[in-house]
Parts: structure tokens; sequence; C-alpha cells
């Protein structure tokens, strides 16, 4: 039997999760089991715990169904564990160093105890001191094992599960579960310290608290906070029936009561039936409280005085703080020019067209990407919205003749982004744009990140300063309803990235559609329309933007790697989107192409592709070509941008590290051997997991059309899919 065992619930936190397990796992004492509670089988942490436990022994993952909660994802954890002693651990939260020796050390002091509480820190997810708010009440407790009588402040419910390791032969002896719903800790560490006969308490830090960005779920608004009533009232009616004392009874109803009305004195939290709230929190008060109890001094003292007369009115008007107005003046937009501030104000006030979607592209670019994807397929399977692009003016001519755009900073442009039920962008709308209520906003990307981004380029200075301002940047984020994901490792990254209270859709990348929709007829015309020579091999050579130098460079001579490798082949030169204006670049059996509308047909024009970090590699790997990484300066992009992973190690083919080993896998034929093949394959094992043809598809049909997940048409296996025919076949020189 192990020494302890670690629950880790993982709903929502597959980005963070594997912080959680490494906290574990690195603990100097070994005798443990940890257990992962995963949502299923297919879902994101589940792919992460059996990762760890493959290579762990004392990783033993589990299964809860998200509906189950909290609670149950903690219960089912519990039937599971062997371990004498249950912590339960947040999964976006860690222990710290050291943390499992120094519980082990203290439970061999203070001997047959049913309960151990100990400090943890809470820290900000951005800036900010971190707290220890356990280390005042357990300051008072006994410095040896103890009666709770003996600590009646410690109750229980001001502790969260995670603060305390318990005896697993207690909690089955007593039948002690967490409750169903909302506000579970509350339940559950009362009913602990109602049934303990011995406690002790360690004054160290164990575990390390992230406090989430979109904060705590229970903060958010909705009719679950009526589940605090519940779980207030369980731990009372089981106080009653014990007969406790009035001196543990009397800290209990106060701390209890304390976060009632904290609820009840919170607007945002109950935006409805607050009457019927203070109701029934005044017969709860009325039922239980302790005879000769004494009342709070201060606000708190009157909000328990009203609470206890059903003063319901008087009640309410203490609250006012004038958080309407400050509601009111956050949402003032603010475009540019006093005449278009007013109108776009005046179009806020009209209803929303429940039938209009705008749509963005790389910040008005043109009409290209998932945007112009997703549009495309709405045509066909919601004909009745009206669609709107936005674009820059002199990206006008790339919008095809029968789509409707709108010229972004036109009158037109503010009065469609009032307007709109659906807003649909790959990058971000303006800081003015206001996320009405009722509209729905959905980030589509527009890559797998390699490099960091958003709040995580944060420490990388040369990024952050370009970047500018990292508030402007996640409030924007925040308007987020839906965000897309083409594989399980954009999901986690992306939850880090743009931490907010947004839905990942896991549907694919609808421009990559084409990939799998594509005939050889089609990419015999693309060829055709970027020039590529019959019989010709075409690589395309897409290199990434250095965020430490100017302008469009590359230490790569196309000319000369031409010379060396033949003929045969031909360059199709993209260089990134920030430099696709100006004057074309080819030359000779160069052909540039950075210019060219559609990413998506170069790739499937091009029979192999040459790029160094950018992120089209994990879109062209759904065409099963090869691919060549050149990465002469891959150490210095690393420090300077930041990377999630090493692609060094995870490469999808050959890697070259100078020219001469570029043109020698081409001159060998070892760009396409087995090798380079079977790299391949595993890439696109990881990073093409849901691109299958139909991402645009489940785009529309989820929110655009708002069918029910259920009812959205599933991945097709990675196996079973077929990409579009290279138009010259791949055999070694």
């Amino acid at each position: 039997m192990p020494r302890f065992s670690i629950i880790v619930p993982s709903h929502g936190v597959a980005g963070r999760l594997s912080q959680a397990l490494d906290s574990v796992l690195g603990q100097s004492f070994g005798d443990f089991e940890l257990i992962p509670v995963c949502d299923g089988p297919d879902s994101p942490a589940a792919d992460v715990a059996v990762g760890y436990a493959e290579r762990d022994c004392r990783v033993a993952p589990v299964h809860s169904p998200p509906t189950a909660g909290l609670a149950g994802a903690r219960n089912t954890g519990s039937r599971a564990a062997l371990g004498e002693w249950l912590l339960f651990l947040d999964g976006d939260d860690v222990l710290v160093p050291g943390a499992l020796a120094a519980l082990n050390a203290r439970l061999r002091e203070t001997g047959d105890v049913d309960v151990l509480y100990f400090e943890h820190e809470r820290a900000p997810w951005w800036v900010g001191e971190p707290a220890n708010p356990a280390a005042p009440l357990l300051a008072g407790a006994p410095g040896g094992a103890f009666a709770p009588g003996e600590a009646a402040e410690m109750t229980g419910v001001q502790l969260p599960a995670w603060s305390a390791a318990y005896r697993r032969s207690f909690l089955n002896d007593r039948q002690l579960v967490f409750p169903d719903g909302h506000f579970t800790d509350i339940g559950f560490g009362g009913l602990v310290v109602l049934s303990a006969e011995r406690m002790a308490v360690l004054r160290q830090v164990v575990v390390r608290h992230l406090l989430r960005r979109q904060g705590n779920r229970l903060n958010l608004p909705g009719e679950h906070h009526f589940e605090l009533l519940d779980q207030a009232e369980l731990v009372l009616a089981r106080a009653a029936g014990q007969g406790l004392s009035a001196a543990r009874l009397g800290p209990l109803f106060e701390q209890l009561f304390a976060a009632v009305l904290k609820t009840a004195a919170h607007p945002r939290r109950l935006p409805r039936r607050r009457r019927a709230f203070f109701r029934r929190a005044n017969a709860l008060y009325r039922r239980h409280r302790p005879a000769g109890a004494r009342v709070p001094g201060g606000s708190l003292g009157v909000q328990h005085r009203l609470l206890a007369a059903g003063a319901y009115t008087a009640f309410r008007a203490l609250r006012g703080a004038n958080q309407a107005m400050a509601k009111a003046a956050s949402g003032i937009p603010r475009p540019r020019g006093l005449r278009t501030r007013l109108r776009y104000r005046w179009q806020l006030r009209r209803p929303l067209d429940q039938n209009l979607a705008v749509y963005c592209a790389y910040w008005g670019r043109g009409y290209a990407c998932n945007p112009a994807a997703i549009h495309a397929k709405a045509r066909e399977l919601a004909p009745h919205l009206r669609s709107v692009f936005l674009v820059e003016p002199d990206a006008v001519d790339s919008v095809p003749r029968d789509v409707e755009y709108a010229v972004i900073g036109s009158r037109r442009y503010w009065d469609v982004l009032a307007r709109a039920k659906y807003l649909i962008n790959n990058a971000n709308f303006a800081d003015a744009v206001v996320k009405r209520e009722g509209s729905v906003h959905l980030s589509t990307q527009h890559g797998t990140p390699l490099k960091k981004m958003g709040a995580d380029q944060a420490t990388y200075p040369v990024v952050a300063a370009a970047t500018g301002s990292f508030a402007r940047l996640l409030a924007r984020v925040d308007r987020w309803d839906y965000n897309l994901t083409s594989n399980r490792h954009s999901t986690e990254m992306w939850e880090s990235a743009f931490p907010a209270a947004h839905e990942t859709l896991e549907y694919g990348y609808p421009r990559n559609d084409a990939y799998y929709t594509s005939t050889a007829a089609d990419v015999a015309r693309v060829r055709r329309e970027l020039g590529v020579p019959e019989g010709k091999k075409a690589l395309l050579y897409a290199p990434t933007h250095r965020d430490h130098t100017t302008g469009f460079e590359t230490s790569l001579d196309l000319d000369a790697l031409c010379e060396e490798i033949g003929d045969e082949y031909v360059v199709l030169l993209r260089a990134h989107y920030f430099y696709d204006r100006g004057a074309a670049r080819g030359t000779g059996r160069i052909i540039d192409v950075t210019g060219h509308r559609s990413s998506e047909d170069v790739c499937l024009a091009a029979d192999a592709l040459i790029t160094d970090y950018s992120s089209i590699m994990f879109d062209y790997a759904n065409l099963d070509r090869p691919i060549v990484v050149y990465a002469d300066d891959w150490e210095v992009y690393r420090e300077v941008r930041g990377v999630y992973f090493d692609l060094m190690e995870a490469a999808p083919g050959r890697v070259a590290r100078t020219p001469e080993e570029l043109a020698a896998v081409f001159r060998d034929g070892s760009w396409a051997d087995e090798e380079a093949t079977a790299s391949r394959a595993a890439f696109r094992e990881r990073f093409c997991q849901f691109d299958d043809g139909q991402a645009a598809e489940r785009v529309v049909r989820r929110v655009l059309l708002g069918e029910p997940p259920e009812a959205i048409p599933p991945v097709i296996p990675l196996a079973e899919r077929l990409p579009a025919p290279a138009a010259t076949p791949l055999v070694r020189n």
C-alpha cells in the first residue's frame, strides 16, 4: 500500500496538467500513486495522462464524465485509491518541492490523526505577490494532534479540499464523500471536521494554487449559487444531528453564512432570482442560528441582522455601489473620430441582426484562411445568413466578386460590427469592438503553435515589445465564445497562451479541408496557374518571420541550392505574410508565390516543403508529402522567440542545419526515404488529429446553426483519410 494517493481532477485544465503531474513525480519522497481523473479516454487530459502512465508505473489514470463535476471526479479517484493517505490536487496546481517528504515527516510526529491540514500559496496568474490565506487560521491550532473542539475556528469550510491530507480508512469508515453539485469543498470540509476525532496541522506551504485569469468558476453568474445553500444546509443539519456544542456551532454558523452573504450581496453572481435566494437563506438562518450566537461587527453584522429579519429590500439597498454605472462606462466604444464613435454607439443600441455574420482574416489582408473556408461552407449550409468580409482598402481585389465586403475603418465596417450576431476572425477584431450580449465570437486561429503565443510571450523581451499591451490582448481574447483547434497540442497550448472562459472546438482547421477535398485535376490546375513547368518537382520554400530582424531575410541562397540539386527541381518561394507586398523575388527556377492569395493552393502545387519554424509545416503534413526542416539558426530562434517543443527532436522529416546539408538530402534522395517517412508519420499522428476535410462543416453546424455537439460529424480517423495526390511520384534518385 503506497503512503499517499494523489488524486488530480483535470477537467478544463489539460494545458497545465503536465505541470501538476511533474510536480508530483519530481518529489523526493516517492512512495505514492498518482491518479489523474480525466473526462474520458478521448479527452485532451487523457492524452496527457496516458503519456505519463506509459513512462511511470505510479501513474494510474481513471475516468469520470464531465457531468459528474468536480465532486464526481474526486470520488472516482478516491474509490480507485490504494494509499494510506489521500491528497487532492487541482489539475492546474502544483506540489511544492519537498512537500510529500514534509507531510510524511509530520504524520510520523503527530501519530494517529484523521486529517492533517497544511498551508497553501495562492499565486496570481500574471503579476502580484503570492498569498498564504490558511496561515492565520492554522496558527491558532495546537502544536500536536488535537480534537476538533480544541480549535473551534477550524470548521473545515474555509479550507479547500486540496489543503489537507486525509486518512483513507477514516473517509471510508465514516462514508465521507464529496457532495454532488457546486461548492462541494464547503460540504466536504464541514463534514470531515464534524466526523474527525483527531486532527493536526503542518505550518508549511505544500500546494501552490494558481489563480486562474478567468477566475473561479464558482464566481460566475448563474443559479448554481443556490447550491451553496444546499451545502450549508447539509453541514448544519449534520451538526444539529450530532448535538454540536455552542462553542463549535457558533464559528461554523458564522463562517458558512459569511459565504452565503457574500453571494447574496454580489449582484453579478445572481443576475436572477436574488429574492428567492435571500428568502431561502433567511429560512436557513432562522432554523439553524445557535442560541446566543453573537453578530459580527461592521457591515457584515448589518447584513446578518437584515438576513435574520428577512428584510430583502433594505439588504438590496445596502448593496448599491454604482455597479451598473461602472458596467456602462466599461462598455463605451472607442473607434477613432467623434462622428464614427457616435454612429457606432447608436448602432449598438439597435437589435442584433440574427442573420448577419462578419468575417476577417489576417487583420484584413483579404479573403483567406479559415474565415474564408467557413464563409464558403456557410453559403452552402446556412444560406439564410448574410455574410460580410472585412478587408483593408488594398485587399479589395482579393475578394471574390460574389462576396459582400466592407472596408476596414469605413462607416459600413462599424455598422456591421455593431449589429452582427456572428463575428469570425483568425486573429482579433479591433480593441474598440464591443462584445454584445447575444453575439457569438469565434476565433479560428491561423496555425498550430510551435513558437510561444499570447500571454506565453511575456518572458521573451523582443517578442513582448512587439506584442504591446498584454492587458489589451487579453481583453480581446475575453470576447471569444469559441476557439478553434486542429490538434490536441494546440488545445493545450492555447489554454496557456489565451487564458479565458471560451469553449475550445476540436474540429480541425477549415482551410485544411482543401487538402482532402482537392483532386489531381485541382493540383494540375494550380501548378499551371503558378507557372510550374510540366514534369518538374516543385519544392515550396516557406520560412517564417524572425522577431529579431527587420524585413524579409533568408540566409539560404536559392539559386545556389537549385544548382546543387539538379534541374529536375524548381523552388516556390513563399515569404511570411508580413512581407507579401512589393516586387516579386523570383528568377529562373525560383517562382515567387508570396503574393498568391491561397497558401492552400501553393501547398497543393508543391511536391515537398522546405521550411524552418513556420506553422505551415503542420498544415502541409496533411498532404503526407515530404517535409525538410532547414534550421540554420534554431538555437537563436528558440532563445529569442520561445518554443513549445523541441522541433529538432520531433521534426516531420529530415533536418538540415547548413546549405550543404540541405542540398545533400535532395541529391541523395533521403528527403523521401523510409526514415523521413517514419518521422512524418509520427508528426502527422500528433498534429493532424482533427483535419479531415470536414472541419468547415463542423464549425458551421455548431457555431452558425447551433446544432448540439452530439450532432456534429465525428472526425475521420487518420488512417482512413485520403489526401490530394502529388503531381509527381516520390521516388529516390
